[in-house]
């Protein structure tokens, strides 16, 4: 039953998710104003906002103007779903401060969560939101696991000094500030070796992505191609599975 529970309340917050990402990009209150069709602006009601289960009885069409909903709506609350109930099935929390511990991977998949969403379709990482996890980041790291604290913050300055250089030789064409700040905060969730890990897996998918849409002719060499999501895709994915790849790296060198 408390799978189940997980389950929902990821579906739930997937969906505020959804409504920050939009509220936003169209700088709104995420909580005062109400949520509306943004194809036809029609004020949505209490029951076309059930977590995945509106989009399935609407047939994934808006109630009122009949224009199709968006896919990003129920994937982001599935994913969101789904994360959440493997880091609560895992236990990758401390076994220490168990609850605290489970609210803190939660909070910081949410907001990877809405990074991975919001720089794929705008572009863009936002001060605002990138701000707030990093200093959720270090508290949690003073308060829950002061011992390991410098070593995740050595892990988080690392990359994000070769970022900012990587940043300085390609004069800002390459990748921008708020990659750098994911890069710091990635340090900060997943320490070493998890950091090097994940920044492995971000420029592998990035690069066989990019040549992907290159070959297929949807993106050109000097086209922009956002790599927050990436490198929060990836920050998710090692936090999940981290004594996986762990295992599997140590594998391959003993090979």
């Amino acid at each position: 039953m408390s799978h189940f529970l997980i389950f929902i309340f990821g579906l739930s917050v997937g969906s505020f998710l959804n409504a920050a990402i939009y509220r936003f990009k169209k700088k709104k209150t995420i909580l005062i104003d109400r949520s509306k069709c943004p194809k036809c602006g029609e004020t949505l009601k209490w029951y076309d906002l059930i977590p995945l289960l509106s989009f399935i009885f609407l047939l994934g069409k808006c109630r009122y103007c009949h224009k199709k909903i968006n896919w990003q709506y129920p994937l982001v609350e599935i994913f969101t779903g789904i994360v959440f109930l493997l880091i609560f099935n895992f236990s990758i929390f401390s076994t220490d401060n168990q609850f605290l511990s489970l609210a803190y991977y939660l909070i910081i998949a949410s907001f990877l969560i809405f990074i991975f969403v919001y720089d794929l379709k705008y572009y863009l990482i936002l001060d605002k939101v990138i701000y707030p996890a990093i200093g959720i980041s270090i508290l949690y790291l003073i308060f829950l696991n002061f011992n390991s604290w410098s070593s995740y913050l050595f892990s988080a300055v690392l990359p994000a000094g070769f970022f900012l250089l990587l940043i300085l030789v390609s004069r800002g064409e390459w990748m921008g500030l708020g990659d750098v700040k994911l890069a710091f905060l990635m340090g900060l969730i997943l320490d070493y070796p998890g950091i090097l890990i994940a920044l492995f897996l971000s420029f592998l998918s990035g690069a066989g992505v990019g040549l992907f849409l290159i070959a297929s002719g949807k993106k050109e060499m000097k086209s922009e191609i956002p790599f927050g999501p990436f490198l929060a895709g990836s920050t998710i994915l090692v936090l999940l599975f981290k004594p996986f790849f762990i295992d599997l790296v140590n594998n391959l060198f003993l090979f």
